[in-house]
Protein backbone atom coordinates (compact mmCIF):
# COMPACT_ATOMS: atom_id res chain seq x y z
CA UNK A 1 0.00 0.00 0.00
CA UNK A 2 2.42 3.29 -0.11
CA UNK A 3 5.38 3.92 1.41
CA UNK A 4 5.22 3.98 5.08
CA UNK A 5 7.18 6.80 7.09
CA UNK A 6 10.54 6.30 9.17
CA UNK A 7 10.72 7.82 12.29
CA UNK A 8 13.61 9.02 11.67
CA UNK A 9 13.06 11.46 9.17
CA UNK A 10 15.34 14.43 8.31
CA UNK A 11 13.72 18.05 8.85
CA UNK A 12 13.78 18.21 5.09
CA UNK A 13 11.96 15.20 4.39
CA UNK A 14 9.61 15.83 6.51
CA UNK A 15 8.96 19.71 4.98
CA UNK A 16 9.08 17.60 1.28
CA UNK A 17 6.32 15.87 2.36
CA UNK A 18 4.07 18.39 4.10
CA UNK A 19 4.59 20.51 0.47
CA UNK A 20 3.56 17.23 -1.54
CA UNK A 21 0.41 17.56 0.85
CA UNK A 22 -0.25 20.84 0.11
CA UNK A 23 0.43 19.96 -3.82
CA UNK A 24 -1.99 17.01 -3.93
CA UNK A 25 -4.92 19.00 -1.95
CA UNK A 26 -4.48 22.13 -4.67
CA UNK A 27 -4.52 20.03 -7.71
CA UNK A 28 -7.14 17.80 -6.45
CA UNK A 29 -9.74 19.65 -4.72
CA UNK A 30 -11.71 22.01 -6.41
CA UNK A 31 -12.58 23.98 -3.36
CA UNK A 32 -8.89 24.20 -2.38
CA UNK A 33 -8.29 25.97 -6.07
CA UNK A 34 -11.37 28.27 -5.34
CA UNK A 35 -10.18 29.11 -2.06
CA UNK A 36 -6.36 29.69 -3.10
CA UNK A 37 -8.20 32.20 -6.21
CA UNK A 38 -10.33 34.12 -3.88
CA UNK A 39 -7.09 34.36 -1.47
CA UNK A 40 -4.95 35.88 -4.36
CA UNK A 41 -8.28 38.71 -4.42
CA UNK A 42 -7.84 39.79 -1.15
CA UNK A 43 -4.21 39.76 -1.22
CA UNK A 44 -4.58 42.15 -3.97
CA UNK A 45 -7.27 44.15 -2.54
CA UNK A 46 -5.24 44.13 0.97
CA UNK A 47 -2.14 45.65 -0.83
CA UNK A 48 -4.55 48.12 -3.15
CA UNK A 49 -6.28 49.55 0.13
CA UNK A 50 -3.08 49.85 1.96
CA UNK A 51 -4.23 47.91 4.78
CA UNK A 52 -2.96 48.06 8.49
CA UNK A 53 -0.58 45.49 10.09
CA UNK A 54 -3.30 43.93 12.35
CA UNK A 55 -5.61 44.03 9.42
CA UNK A 56 -2.99 41.75 7.47
CA UNK A 57 -2.61 39.37 10.28
CA UNK A 58 -6.67 39.16 10.67
CA UNK A 59 -6.73 38.46 6.54
CA UNK A 60 -3.67 35.78 6.51
CA UNK A 61 -5.03 34.10 9.60
CA UNK A 62 -7.99 33.82 7.65
CA UNK A 63 -6.82 32.78 4.65
CA UNK A 64 -4.77 30.50 6.51
CA UNK A 65 -7.62 28.63 8.90
CA UNK A 66 -8.97 27.92 5.81
CA UNK A 67 -6.50 26.27 3.80
CA UNK A 68 -5.56 24.13 6.62
CA UNK A 69 -9.36 23.22 7.63
CA UNK A 70 -9.67 22.14 3.64
CA UNK A 71 -6.48 19.84 3.79
CA UNK A 72 -7.60 18.44 6.81
CA UNK A 73 -10.98 18.07 5.32
CA UNK A 74 -9.05 16.54 2.26
CA UNK A 75 -6.71 14.14 4.59
CA UNK A 76 -9.88 13.21 6.55
CA UNK A 77 -12.00 12.23 3.07
CA UNK A 78 -9.36 10.30 1.51
CA UNK A 79 -8.34 7.96 4.74
CA UNK A 80 -12.31 7.65 5.31
CA UNK A 81 -12.56 6.49 1.89
CA UNK A 82 -9.67 3.79 2.12
CA UNK A 83 -11.32 2.16 5.35
CA UNK A 84 -14.46 2.06 4.22
CA UNK A 85 -15.76 1.61 0.38
CA UNK A 86 -19.03 0.66 1.17
CA UNK A 87 -21.89 3.28 2.09
CA UNK A 88 -21.37 3.66 5.86
CA UNK A 89 -23.37 6.23 7.84
CA UNK A 90 -20.49 7.21 10.19
CA UNK A 91 -17.91 7.41 7.40
CA UNK A 92 -20.52 10.07 5.76
CA UNK A 93 -21.12 11.93 9.04
CA UNK A 94 -17.52 12.18 9.81
CA UNK A 95 -16.98 13.12 6.28
CA UNK A 96 -19.94 16.04 6.13
CA UNK A 97 -18.63 17.12 9.41
CA UNK A 98 -15.47 17.86 8.28
CA UNK A 99 -16.38 19.96 5.28
CA UNK A 100 -19.11 21.48 7.38
CA UNK A 101 -15.82 22.92 9.50
CA UNK A 102 -14.56 24.38 6.26
CA UNK A 103 -17.82 26.06 5.50
CA UNK A 104 -17.45 27.44 8.81
CA UNK A 105 -14.29 29.03 8.24
CA UNK A 106 -14.98 29.83 4.81
CA UNK A 107 -18.06 32.09 6.03
CA UNK A 108 -16.50 33.59 9.30
CA UNK A 109 -13.87 34.78 6.80
CA UNK A 110 -15.94 36.26 4.53
CA UNK A 111 -17.90 38.17 7.14
CA UNK A 112 -13.94 39.52 8.73
CA UNK A 113 -13.34 40.71 4.83
CA UNK A 114 -16.21 42.70 4.78
CA UNK A 115 -15.61 44.01 8.61
CA UNK A 116 -11.96 44.87 7.07
CA UNK A 117 -12.77 45.89 3.55
CA UNK A 118 -16.13 47.70 2.89
CA UNK A 119 -15.32 50.88 4.90
CA UNK A 120 -11.81 51.10 2.35
CA UNK A 121 -14.00 50.82 -0.50
CA UNK A 122 -16.61 53.32 1.32
CA UNK A 123 -13.82 55.77 1.89
CA UNK A 124 -12.60 55.40 -1.76
CA UNK A 125 -15.81 56.52 -2.72
CA UNK A 126 -15.99 59.11 -0.42
CA UNK A 127 -12.58 60.65 -1.44
CA UNK A 128 -13.87 60.44 -5.33
CA UNK A 129 -16.97 62.42 -4.17
CA UNK A 130 -15.33 65.12 -2.67
CA UNK A 131 -12.94 65.11 -6.02
CA UNK A 132 -15.69 65.73 -8.06
CA UNK A 133 -17.55 68.31 -5.56
CA UNK A 134 -14.37 70.24 -5.76
CA UNK A 135 -14.36 70.02 -9.65
CA UNK A 136 -17.92 71.15 -10.40
CA UNK A 137 -17.49 74.27 -8.07
CA UNK A 138 -14.88 75.62 -10.20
Amino acid sequence: MGHRHRKNRTILTGFGDAFRGIWITFKEERHMQFHFAFAILVVLCAIFFNIAAWEWCVVLGCIALVFVTEIINTALENLCDTIEEQNNPLIRNAKDMAAGAVLVCAIVSVFVGLIIFIPKVEGLFRSEERRVGKECRV
